[in-house]
């Protein structure tokens, strides 16, 4: 089974748009959205409504801080363009879209796979995998062989021997990387709806669930008009260009 994984949608249509099509191209079998479907982006409702019909059909989701944050009264903890973005996203949402969120889970396993938005020794508390001893640490608290996560807006990939040494790879855009029986891995997709390594081309990744090999995509996108819906809403302009630029 080929498994399609997408994180930090963050409400970006345009750009969910192009990466379900090229999955879809890819023969995509299964869907995995690791949380913060919404957030930044202009088109939350849809993003929404999307993910939804994906997991009625099977697919899986979680939940993620910025999709959390729908629910809570409290966003003292969220930087003030994110909490302005969050309050103007809650009144996009249905009721129906809300209870879906509040019933996302934190971490899903797999079999030998873990699902989780941040990291696997707190999927609740947000904190980043941001480099070696984060990676190390969040593969140390699972004993699936490989953790996808997102959380990270830039793709990444850990893993770690049968004695512990964790080293980090930059992975190369559609190249196969087979994902060894004999290590530990942590797999960082990058974000499909607010790419921040520079490049503005939408990021996603498949597993092969039968061959064990793992592929990262960048997929170019209408990123102008996600933009442009940026500004028509009133959220700031600083999130319009920071998809023009992938920064």
């Amino acid at each position: 089974m080929l498994l399609a994984i997408l994180t930090d949608l963050h409400a970006n249509r345009e750009a969910v748009e192009a990466c379900i099509a090229h999955a879809e191209q890819q023969k995509a079998g299964q869907y995995a959205f690791l949380g913060d479907l919404i957030g930044y982006g202009a088109d939350p409702e849809w993003v929404m409504s999307t993910v939804m019909a994906y997991v009625q059909r099977g697919a899986y989701a979680l939940m993620g801080n910025h999709d959390i944050a729908i629910l809570q009264d409290d966003r003292q903890g969220m930087n003030p363009i994110a909490r302005q973005v969050v309050e103007w996203t809650r009144s996009q949402l249905s009721n129906a879209q809300i209870a879906f969120i509040r019933n996302l889970p934190y971490r899903i396993d797999l079999q030998d796979l873990l699902l989780v938005h941040a990291n696997a020794w707190a999927p609740d508390e947000w904190e980043y995998v941001d480099g070696v001893m984060e990676a190390m640490r969040s593969m140390h608290a699972t004993k699936a062989q490989v953790t996808f996560c997102g959380h990270v807006h830039m793709p990444t990939l850990y893993h770690m021997t049968m004695t512990g040494k964790t080293g980090e790879f930059l992975p190369t855009p559609e190249h196969s990387i087979p994902l060894s029986k004999q290590r530990r891995w942590l797999v960082i997709p990058g974000s499909v709806g607010q790419p921040r390594d520079g490049n503005p081309a939408a990021c996603y990744a498949t597993f092969d669930t039968n061959t064990q090999e793992l592929t990262y995509f960048r997929v170019p996108y209408d990123n102008e008009t996600a933009a442009k819906k940026i500004i028509a809403a009133g959220l700031p302009v600083s999130l319009a260009q920071r998809l023009m630029t992938g920064d």
